[in-house]
C-alpha cells in the first residue's frame, strides 16, 4: 500500500524540527491560558511557576496538572480562555456527578480538530474519491461532527447517519455504496452481524476500511469485524476536553496510535506520584493542547493507561505512538462509548431511597456490553410483592438510564445478599476481555 498522508510536511517532520515547533507553540499557550484563565493562574501561582519559566517542552513538568475535578469546579464557564463570543460551539461529555465537561470552540479549533480527524481517514486509506459513513452519534458527543469534518477536509461524499437505525445503515450502505465506515467497534460488530442475517457475504459491500474507537476493543474483536466486514479496522483516540477524536490514530502499520504532535504534548506520568516517567514505561497519560485557542488545558490528566514510543514507523510517520489504553487509573468504566462511573450509580440510588449497597456487573456479549446493577433492598421495600418490585427495578433503571445515558438492567436483591468487604468494597465486576 502506498503511504498517504494528508498533511505531509508535518506528519513526517524530524522530530528534532517538531520538538521545536512544539516548544513555540508551548511557550505562546501557556503565556494565553496564564493571562485568560484565572482558575489556572492561581494553580501556576501556588505552583510557584510563572509563563517566564517556561522555555520549551523540557519545562512542561513545571506546570501544575488539570484533572476532570477542575472542570468540574469551573463548569461552566471557568476554564474557557477566550471572550464567548469568540466561540462558535460546544461539545460535552457526561461528569461524575452529573455535571457535564463542556468544551468550547473558536473556529480555528473546529480547524484544527477536522484536520486531526482528516489526518486519520487519509491514513485509513480515504480520498476525496471515498463514500465515509459516519455512524458515530451526533449533536453534544464529539464522534459525529469530528468524523464528519475531518471527512469533509479530504473530501469525500459524505453520509452523516448518526448512530442506531440499522435498517437505514445498512440501505444506505449498499445503495450509495460507502467505502470506509467509522462507528464504535461494538456497532461496527452489530452491523456485520445484521448484514449476515439479511444474507450478505463480506465481498457483496463496497466497505474498504473502518476507523473505530471511543470504547475499548481487543485484537481478536478487530478481528471478527474485520473478517465480517471485508475490510481492515483502524482504531482511533481522543476525548472530548481535548477536542474529540482524532488526537490520536492508527496507520497502515497499527503498532500503535500515531499522536498529533504538532498540536498535543504527550507525557506518561507514576499515577500515584505525577513523576514524568520514561519512554517506554507504562503509566498515566497526559495530554497539553499547545494550539487550541477556547479551552487550552495545559497538563490534562486522562486517567488513561498506556505507553509511549517514538521508535520509527514504517509507514513514515514521525510523530509519537501512544499504545491502546490498557485501563485506567481511576474508576471510570466505557460502556458503549459511554463514559461511568460507579459514584453516579451511587448517586442516583441514594436519591431514590435505597442504601448504597450495590453490584455493577460488566459484560460483552456478541461484541454488545451489557451493564447489570444489583441493589439491595431494605427489609421493609424487601417485603414488596414480586409486581411491586419489578416496577421499581424498572423505575431505578429509568433513573440511572437518565443520569449516564445508557440503560442498565437492574436486579433488586434480598438484603445482606451482597458479599460485604473488609476493605474497599468491590463495587464493580468487568467480565468484558479487553486485552489480548
Amino acid at each position: 500500500m502506498s503511504q498517504r498522508y494528508f498533511n505531509k510536511e508535518i506528519e513526517t517532520m524530524p522530530r528534532e524540527q517538531l520538538k521545536r515547533l512544539q516548544s513555540e507553540k508551548l511557550v505562546r499557550q501557556v503565556r494565553h491560558v496564564y493571562d485568560h484563565v484565572p482558575y489556572y493562574r492561581a494553580l501556576m501561582d501556588e505552583s510557584g511557576v510563572s509563563p517566564d519559566d517556561v522555555k520549551g517542552v523540557d519545562d512542561l513538568y513545571k506546570l501544575p496538572f488539570i484533572s476532570k475535578s477542575d472542570l468540574r469546579e469551573t463548569y461552566p464557564y471557568g476554564m474557557l480562555a477566550v471572550p464567548l463570543a469568540d466561540c462558535v460551539r460546544i461539545q460535552s461529555t457526561s461528569g461524575t456527578t452529573g455535571k457535564r465537561v463542556i468544551a468550547y470552540y473558536t473556529q480555528h479549533d473546529i480547524d484544527l480538530w477536522e484536520e486531526c480527524c482528516a489526518r486519520a481517514i487519509v491514513a485509513a486509506g480515504g480520498t476525496k474519491d471515498d463514500v465515509v459513513q459516519v455512524c458515530y452519534g451526533y449533536g453534544l458527543f464529539t464522534g459525529g461532527p469530528g468524523l464528519n469534518g475531518g471527512s469533509h477536509k479530504v473530501g469525500s461524499l459524505t453520509l452523516p447517519m448518526s448512530s442506531g437505525n440499522t435498517e437505514r445503515q445498512i440501505q444506505f450502505m449498499m445503495d450509495l455504496k460507502a467505502t470506509i465506515l467509522c462507528c464504535t467497534p461494538s456497532y461496527a460488530a452489530y452491523i456485520g452481524e445484521s448484514l449476515k442475517e439479511r444474507g450478505y457475504k463480506p465481498e457483496d459491500n463496497c466497505l474498504k476500511a473502518g476507523i473505530f474507537g471511543a470504547e475499548p476493543w481487543t485484537e481478536e474483536m478487530r478481528r471478527d469485524i474485520q473478517k465480517s466486514l471485508g475490510i481492515k479496522a483502524y482504531d482511533i483516540y481522543g476525548l472530548t476536553e481535548t477536542s474529540g477524536p482524532g488526537v490520536a490514530f492508527e496507520c497502515c502499520e497499527q503498532h500503535g496510535m500515531h499522536i498529533n504532535e504538532d498540536h498535543f504534548i504527550a507525557e506518561i506520568i507514576d499515577p500515584d506520584t505525577g513523576e514524568v516517567l520514561p519512554e517506554g514505561e507504562k503509566g498515566e497519560l497526559v495530554f497539553t493542547s499547545i494550539d487550541k485557542e477556547a479551552f487550552p488545558l495545559l497538563r490534562y490528566r486522562t486517567r488513561d493507561i498506556c505507553v509511549l514510543t517514538s521508535e520509527k514507523c514504517a509507514c513514515g510517520r514521525t510523530h509519537i505512538r501512544m499504545s491502546k489504553p490498557m485501563g485506567r487509573s481511576d474508576d471510570m468504566l466505557i460502556i458503549r462509548g459511554v463514559n461511568v462511573f460507579p459514584s453516579q450509580i451511587e448517586t442516583v440510588l441514594l436519591k431514590e431511597g435505597y442504601a448504597p449497597n450495590y453490584r455493577i456487573e460488566v459484560d460483552r456479549f456478541n461484541n454488545s456490553d451489557t451493564l447489570d446493577v444489583f441493589v439491595e433492598l431494605a427489609p421493609e421495600q424487601f417485603s414488596d410483592t414480586v409486581s411491586g418490585i419489578t416496577a421499581m427495578e424498572r423505575k431505578l433503571s429509568e433513573s440511572i438510564k437518565t443520569m449516564l445515558g445508557i440503560q442498565p438492567k437492574v436486579h433488586l436483591v434480598a438484603p445482606k445478599s451482597i458479599e460485604r468487604s473488609e476493605g474497599k468494597a468491590v463495587r464493580v465486576i468487568d467480565r468484558r476481555k479487553l486485552h489480548d
